[in-house]
């Protein structure tokens, strides 16, 4: 679920240091820079990249910019090109049987391991351009006031391509706002330690 929708899961982040005001200048330009790339034409796996927040076909935000006000506004957009284990086994099995048939003509009774695994890749790559890419979307929300960022997901994969890929475009580290790194701002490192020995209440008798 994203920021728009009713309801949904978040991962607050801090940015580490002093964030400059040309990297905010340059935002738009980065973003681009980093823009996501289709796939629908390819054999690729995957594609990432930062795309438009209220239109993630829009990898130009010719509809709208990223500046909203004293926030960022974008998305990660991630597509993914995936094969069923069935059909792959499926087209393996043909594919494997047809050799069979070649190499007894030619006097041979086996398909050697590497043959199969040249096989097995051309098969793969085969099926792997005929699949449509499946994309997912997250949005991401950047207040450029007090240098908190949000992004839609919970997602472990998903959280740390966010986050490496946040890095190479703006140049600058985010800091997971767990309730433990809140703690440690909070209340300081020392009782923020506290906190680890505490010893849940009963309140039923």
């Amino acid at each position: 679920m994203g920021l728009l929708a009713a309801s949904g899961g978040f991962t607050r982040y801090r940015i580490v240091g002093e964030v400059k005001k040309d990297i905010l200048r340059e935002a738009p330009d980065r973003l681009k820079k980093y823009a996501f790339n289709d796939i629908d034409a390819t054999a690729d796996e995957r594609s990432f990249g930062w795309v438009a927040f209220e239109d993630y076909l829009d990898t130009e935000w010719r509809g709208a910019p990223p500046e909203k006000g004293h926030y960022m506004a974008f998305s990660l957009r991630l597509d993914t090109r995936r094969v069923s284990p069935a059909v792959l086994k499926k087209h393996m099995r043909l594919a494997i049987d047809q050799e069979k048939e070649h190499n007894l003509a030619s006097g041979k009774n086996f398909v050697s391991k590497e043959r199969k695994k040249e096989i097995a890749e051309r098969i793969k790559l085969s099926l792997m351009a005929r699949a449509l890419p499946i994309p997912a979307v997250f949005e991401a929300v950047w207040n450029t006031l007090d240098q908190v960022v949000w992004l839609c997901s919970t997602n472990s994969k998903v959280q740390t391509l966010f986050e490496d890929l946040f890095t190479m475009t703006f140049e600058m580290h985010l800091e997971p706002q767990t309730p433990a790194f809140l703690a440690e701002r909070l209340l300081g490192v020392e009782r923020a330690l506290a906190l680890e020995h505490l010893e849940p209440s009963h309140f039923a008798g």
